[in-house]
């Protein structure tokens, strides 16, 4: 009796199983609120992003339940919107975590081939011109196209060189260096630094600070606070303010390079896996990297089309980001002077 039972226990396992298969979600169903509310993106713009990475997404297989590409999209987004644990996202959408996580570096990889068509630093003069008209309507500062700052985003102890990652408030972090617009659109986003990086070495070892260094832009300069270099690209306060004239200057300085600071809160608001409140990302850092670049085209996306964020988003980014560590700059003679000059303009 024991042998027949084996056998047929044998018999059994020869018999291949039926595929269980869950239904997939239409969530492009729903209406534009529900949307933004999870996907931070409208129907229209979602189709537009669809339709843009199908070509890339859609595999070549010979199931007829493969996942479809607004599904694959739209669970990704669910991702950077709320940095909820994919488990949970993908019982949501009707798949699993193991599919979530194969289609998710796809998806991010799509959409950060997209940064060239929607993060453009104004080298042109035209461009140019457009962008001191936007910060001089704001703050009367002459000659501004752009505003720069660093925000860190947590991630978990890395396996390698852990203590580059230790940032000055002693949490593990990507240093991300932001160069916005008065409209607070992305003009530069570099993701690859580790926590411990200061915040004028990322603008030095960067495309754009090396450009600006060798000329590339001859009227015009960026607005950056006291961690970084006095520059004739780059305009710093005075240090220790002794006239009122200097005491005026970097009062309107400042109300001009606060723009940066709210274009990150918006940023880190709208994709809210960047903001430390909702945790670190538990993650390997080249992948958060990957994640944040995406981040940056899909902020300029929705802030193309005006896109608002739901409610409660706009106070998501309330830690403070960590402040560089002082450094001495060597003086510049010529950004000296150009800065006593639009002092005395203001």
């Amino acid at each position: 009796m024991a042998e027949l039972a084996f056998f047929e226990d044998v018999a059994r396992q020869r018999i291949r199983r039926e595929r269980i298969f869950r239904e997939h979600t239409d969530l492009l169903a729903n209406g534009d609120e529900w949307l933004i509310s999870r996907f931070r993106l409208p129907r229209a713009v979602l189709l537009e992003l669809c339709a843009v990475l199908g070509p890339a997404l859609a595999r070549n297989t010979r199931r007829n339940n493969a996942v479809p590409v607004p599904l694959q999209v739209l669970t990704t987004l669910g991702f950077l919107a709320t940095g909820t644990f994919q488990r949970e996202l993908a019982d949501r959408s009707g798949i699993s975590q193991p599919t979530l996580s194969r289609v998710m570096p796809d998806v991010l990889g799509g959409i950060v081939s997209l940064t060239h068509l929607y993060i453009k630093f104004p080298y042109t003069v035209a461009e140019q011109a457009n962008k001191k008209a936007q910060f001089a309507a704001m703050s009367g500062f002459p000659n501004v196209i752009g505003a720069i700052d660093c925000t860190h985003v947590a991630i978990r102890a890395p396996s390698m060189n852990e203590n580059a990652f230790v940032n000055r408030k002693h949490f593990h972090s990507i240093n991300v260096q932001v160069i916005c617009d008065a409209d607070m659109l992305l003009v530069n986003v570099v993701a690859r630094w580790p926590g411990s990086t200061h915040d004028s070495f990322i603008l030095r070892q960067s495309s754009v600070g090396r450009r600006l260094e060798a000329g590339a832009v001859r009227d015009g300069w960026i607005l950056g606070d006291s961690g970084y270099p006095l520059k004739q690209w780059l305009l710093t306060p005075f240090a220790n303010p002794q006239s009122a004239e200097e005491r005026q200057y970097n009062i309107s300085h400042t109300q001009t390079r606060s723009v940066v600071e709210r274009t990150i809160g918006l940023f880190k608001g709208r994709w809210r896996c960047l903001d430390r409140t909702g945790g670190m990302l538990l993650y390997r850092p080249e992948k958060v990297c990957q994640m944040i670049r995406a981040c940056a085209v899909l902020h300029n996306m929705a802030q193309l089309q005006n896109v608002p964020l739901p409610p409660g988003a706009e106070a998501a980014c309330v830690r403070p980001d960590p402040d560089p560590q002082p450094q001495a700059f060597q003086p510049n003679g010529a950004a000296v002077r150009q800065r006593l000059a639009v002092m005395r303009r203001l």
